[in-house]
C-alpha cells in the first residue's frame, strides 16, 4: 500500500471521528466502560493467581521420622525421599529445631516447652517441597509408605481446597475477562454500524466508480482503531492511579503472608499496555466487522 494511500485513511478516518459527534462519543463511552471493567477484572484476577500461587509454593510435606531410627537409617530415608519423582526439595529438620520452632510459634506461651530442652520427646523431621504443588497428595501417600517414616503431615484437606479454589479462580478470571471483550466487540460494532449505515449510499457510489474493498475500509478500520485507543484513555488512567493508591494502601496488612500484590512496575504499565491494545483491538475489529455487508452491492 502506497505511503500516500495509508495517509489519507488516517486523514479520512481521523475526520470521520471528529463528523460523527455524539455517535464517536458513544462509541469512546462503551469501550471506556467496558475496558474499565476488563482492566479492573483483569488485575484482579492476576494479583489473586499471585497470592494463590505463592501460597501453592508454602505447601510443603512435613515427614517425622521414627524416633526409633538410628542416624544411618535417617540418612538412607532422606535419599530414598530425594529419589521420588516430583520432589524439588529435602531439608532436614532435628527434633531440637523441631522444639525450637514449637517455642517460636506459641510466643509468650512457648516458655513452658522450655523445660523439655534436656530429654526432647520430639521426632527429627524432614521437610519435603514439590516441584508443582498439585504433586504433594500424591508425593506424601508415597512417602508414608517408607520404612522409618512415623506419619506425614501436610493440611490434606486445606491444600485440596487450595488447589480446587485456585483452578476454579483462573477458569472463572478467563471466562469473565473474554466475556466482557467480546461483548465490548459487540458493542463497539453496533455503535460503528450505526455511523456506516449513515455513509452506506456513499459506499455504494465508491463501489460502483472501482473503489476496491480495501480502500473503502482503509478508513474504517483507522476510525475504530481511534475509537479504541481514545476509549483506553480513562481506563488506562484509572488503572495507572487507581493501583498505585491500592499497592500503597495494602502496605499496612502485607505482614499476612498472602496479601502481597504485584509491585506496581512494570505491573501496571504492563496492564495499561494490555487495555490498550485490546481496546485497539476491539475497535479495528468492530469497524471491519460493521462495515463488511455494506460492501456487497
Amino acid at each position: 500500500m502506497k505511503a500516500r494511500t495509508i495517509k489519507r485513511h488516517f486523514r479520512e478516518g481521523a475526520k470521520n471521528i471528529y463528523r460523527n459527534g455524539w455517535m464517536t462519543v458513544a462509541s469512546v463511552g462503551a469501550v471506556t466502560v467496558t475496558l474499565l471493567l476488563v482492566g479492573a477484572f483483569l488485575g484482579l484476577i492476576l494479583n489473586l493467581n499471585h497470592m494463590a500461587k505463592k501460597v501453592e509454593e508454602d505447601v510443603v510435606v512435613k515427614v517425622l521420622i521414627d524416633l526409633a531410627a538410628d542416624d544411618e537409617q535417617v540418612i538412607a530415608l532422606g535419599k530414598e525421599i530425594e529419589k521420588i519423582p516430583g520432589v524439588a526439595s529435602v531439608v532436614f529438620s532435628s527434633k531440637d529445631d523441631e522444639l525450637n520452632s514449637l517455642i517460636d510459634s506459641m510466643g509468650e506461651g512457648g516458655d513452658v516447652w522450655g523445660g523439655f530442652k534436656s530429654d526432647n520427646p520430639l521426632n527429627h523431621a524432614y521437610i519435603v517441597k514439590a516441584d508443582e504443588p498439585q504433586e504433594t497428595t500424591g508425593i506424601a501417600k508415597t512417602i508414608a509408605e517408607l520404612d522409618g517414616v512415623d506419619s506425614v503431615t501436610y493440611g490434606e484437606d486445606v491444600a485440596q481446597n487450595l488447589f480446587k479454589f485456585t483452578d476454579y479462580a483462573r477458569t472463572i478470571g478467563i471466562i469473565l475477562i473474554a466475556g466482557l471483550v467480546l461483548t465490548a466487540i459487540f458493542l463497539i460494532s453496533n455503535t460503528i454500524k450505526l455511523t456506516i449505515m449513515a455513509r452506506s449510499r456513499e459506499i455504494g457510489i465508491m463501489k460502483l466508480v472501482g473503489a476496491t474493498n480495501g480502500f473503502i475500509r482503509g478508513p474504517f478500520f483507522i476510525e475504530g482503531l481511534l475509537l479504541g485507543v481514545l476509549g483506553s484513555i480513562i481506563p488506562i488512567s484509572a488503572v495507572l492511579g487507581g493501583y498505585k493508591w491500592i499497592e500503597s494502601s495494602i502496605t499496612t496488612v502485607q505482614t499476612i503472608g498472602f496479601v502481597e500484590v504485584l509491585p506496581f512496575n512494570p505491573f501496571a504499565w504492563q496492564l495499561a499496555l494490555i487495555i490498550l491494545v485490546i481496546g485497539a483491538g476491539i475497535g479495528m475489529w468492530g469497524s471491519l466487522m460493521s462495515v463488511r455487508k455494506f460492501l456487497k452491492v
